[in-house]
């Protein structure tokens, strides 16, 4: 069905669960954003490739964009305060939980152009979201991911560990053996100094598919023991039969660093800006339908 169709649709649904005006979505120059009070959110996708020289995409990353909604006024500093949800004792869930199915479904209209059979889209989730939801993790989505004509197993679910949550970890377990169960694929996102027994534990019980590290902040840190670290990542991926991701690559050392460590699958700035022209597991699906943005799969 048409981008401007599906946006309609959601807008409807939404509008009849919050019996209200709510509709959030729009759609520019061919993107979807969502209208949240004072701010508007967007998608940025990135591609994720296997770390074999041809560096075939098999999915996307989403992350979140967010400007200040032009139809209401920010005050300075209140975009920040927006952005940075409270943590968990105090933070409203059912907020979370709106503001979460909200982002994903943006991101899922946004991915649904460049979208191919067999390929994924890497979505976060808060774990206040997970913590938030009581049963049936994921089935609210799966009707936004049906109607736009995919299936759960294009969507890898992300979470990024933090010994924050290390309390709530077996409620977190339970909503990701959730949304496993809904045919959901799994990612654990980590830095490589939280990986503690809890972690490590967590990683064992949830059986991901994937396991990530960031590279935003290797250099920073300066630690000489970072490849050891890194080999040992990849052995505890390999112990799960997981792929590991090395994500947020912006120079050629890390790259460097990703081939040598034996990440799986790599993601970041730097293959998209180094003339690299990455093929995809599958052609594109024919497109049918006559308007431009008329999708079926």
């Amino acid at each position: 069905m048409p981008l401007q169709q599906l946006v309609e649709y959601f807008n409807d649904r939404l509008e009849h669960e919050h019996n209200s005006g709510f509709r959030p979505f729009i759609l520019e120059n061919k993107r979807v954003h969502a209208l949240y009070g004072p701010i508007k959110i967007g998608s940025t996708l990135a591609a994720v490739h296997t770390a074999t020289p041809d560096h075939t995409i098999i999915g996307h990353t989403a992350q979140l964009s967010v400007a200040a909604n032009p139809a209401q006024a920010l005050k300075q500093g209140e975009l920040d305060q927006l952005v940075e949800l409270p943590p968990v004792e105090t933070a409203n869930s059912q907020t979370i939980i709106n503001f979460d199915r909200l982002s994903r479904a943006v991101h899922m209209l946004n991915y649904l152009p460049q979208s191919h059979l067999d390929e994924l889209l890497f979505l976060d989730v808060d774990p206040r979201h997970i913590l938030g939801v009581k049963e049936d993790h994921g089935a609210y989505f799966e009707e936004v991911i049906v109607k736009c004509g995919l299936q759960t197993e294009n969507v890898a679910i992300t979470m990024t560990v933090n010994n924050v949550y290390a309390r709530f970890f077996q409620s977190l377990l339970k909503g990701l053996n959730n949304y496993h169960k809904r045919g959901y694929r799994l990612a654990l996102k980590f830095d490589h100094y939280s990986l503690e027994k809890t972690a490590i534990e967590l990683i064992s019980r949830a059986a991901p598919e994937f396991i990530g590290l960031s590279a935003l902040n290797f250099e920073r840190n300066r630690d000489s023991l970072l490849p050891e670290k890194l080999q040992q990542f990849n052995g505890l991926a390999n112990t799960v039969n997981a792929q590991s991701i090395l994500l947020d690559i912006e120079d050629q050392k890390t790259a460097d660093l990703a081939t040598s460590s034996e990440f799986n699958l790599v993601q970041g700035r730097f293959y998209n800006e180094n003339g690299y022209i990455p093929v995809h597991h599958k052609q594109a699906i024919t497109v049918l339908g006559k308007e431009q943005n008329d999708y079926r799969f």
